[in-house]
């Protein structure tokens, strides 16, 4: 059986030392609150997490959050959301701090389980190393990972009660890519966030997919490629966007959480676009047409990967009493798997000028089939070999 086809939407909230303090699952945005509502579950939390070798239900879940924001609109807020729909009360986030180190999310991790976690949710890469202490520490509570694999924890296998879950993200952004450049725009960009696997993947899949299109257009094509070093936007940011668009910019692929609003800011001084990230972020651009704090759209599309859906589908597997077949196992979804990356194809949320469904479906279906193969590097040193038609600035 398929591990997510049977899934639907979630997400969780907390507090911790080292950490941000913010909510508890039912919505308060009390620390003491938070602290109460975990106490209140522990004895019966740990109780199930002595148990979890043996395959007893989810009880209690916490999420460790990426750095940045639970409402980021895109990563974190996407998994904390399948946490909460699937757990109800039962759950807590932690938010760790913008330089937090291994052993902050050691902290994270200690604090959770105190808290009565039977199950942590460890969001990005950057977990990789205290997984590998925790996973040891605490043999009996069990871990999810997401965008985290065997080379990031550094053992030797996957451990035993760690399941990690990773995204072919280059496969989405070079859907973007090629839909964006097939579009007739030729003017682009890459903001992205910190210079992480996940996001290097999709930056360099959106590379390869611009490439693509501009070779069946002929048109020649100038891309601006930036890491912010952050999961968030401001002031210094949002200047550079501007420059950008300034300087004839037309569509900016603004990968990496929160990152977005610097983009999105500089985009509506100049009638510029962007393309969203992890999930469909059309809906911020249609409800500020709404309340009319935008004359127009600027979301053109957003490159995902369902992160809820993923949570989610191990979460029921636990409930199922399947963590023994996905417990030290890494699963990567992307097209072959099924539809667990792409374009969001809702008329509300396409709003492409030429470029069609159909089209989209076509490349897609070639993807999916390995008509088309797409590089993966995750490291940021290796480059994306392009044609001549397409030109890209490295931005240091």
């Amino acid at each position: 059986m398929n591990m997510i086809s049977r899934r639907k939407f979630m997400a969780v909230a907390g507090a911790a030392a080292a950490v941000s303090v913010l909510s508890a699952c039912g919505g308060s945005s009390s620390s003491s609150t938070a602290t109460s509502t975990a106490s209140s579950v522990a004895s019966s939390a740990s109780s199930a997490a002595s148990e979890a070798a043996e395959g007893a239900a989810v009880s209690y879940v916490a999420l460790c959050c990426d750095t940045g924001t639970i409402d980021d609109e895109s990563f974190n807020q996407a998994c904390w959301t399948a946490v909460q729909n699937y757990m109800g009360d039962n759950c807590q986030y932690y938010i760790p701090e913008a330089d937090a180190s291994d052993e902050d999310r050691e902290t994270m991790i200690r604090q959770a389980v105190n808290d009565g976690a039977d199950t942590v949710v460890c969001v990005g890469y950057l977990y990789g190393a205290s997984l590998a202490w925790a996973a040891e520490q605490y043999p009996d509570i069990r871990f999810i990972a997401i965008d985290v694999t065997q080379a990031d924890i550094g053992t030797d296998a996957i451990p035993s009660n760690c399941y990690c879950i990773t995204f072919k993200e280059e496969q989405a952004g070079y859907l973007a890519g090629y839909a964006i450049a097939k579009d007739g725009f030729t003017k682009l960009g890459f903001l992205g966030g910190m210079a992480v696997p996940a996001v290097i993947r999709y930056g360099y899949g959106y590379i390869q997919g611009i490439d693509a299109a501009a070779q069946e257009t002929g048109n020649a094509v100038e891309v601006n490629y930036f890491y912010g070093g952050q999961f968030y936007g401001d002031a210094n940011i949002t200047s550079r966007m501007e420059g950008w668009y300034t300087s004839g910019t037309e569509v900016v692929f603004a990968c990496g959480g929160g990152i977005y609003t610097s983009a999105l800011e500089a985009a509506i001084k100049s009638n510029g676009y962007i393309i969203g990230v992890d999930v469909d972020q059309n809906y911020i651009g249609a409800n500020g047409v709404a309340d009319g704090t935008y004359s127009y759209n600027p979301f053109i599309t957003s490159a995902m990967k369902q992160l809820t859906v993923a949570v989610e589908s191990a979460l029921g597997d636990i409930d199922g009493g399947e963590w023994a077949n996905i417990a030290a196992t890494n699963g990567n979804f992307g097209l072959q798997e099924g539809d667990y990356v792409g374009l969001p194809t809702a008329e509300g949320s396409w709003n492409f000028r030429t470029f069609t469904v159909e089209e989209y479906e076509a490349v897609k279906e070639k993807i999916a089939s390995g008509e088309i193969v797409v590089d993966n590097s995750s490291e940021d040193s290796v480059k994306p070999t392009t044609s001549d038609l397409v030109t890209v600035t490295y931005v240091q």
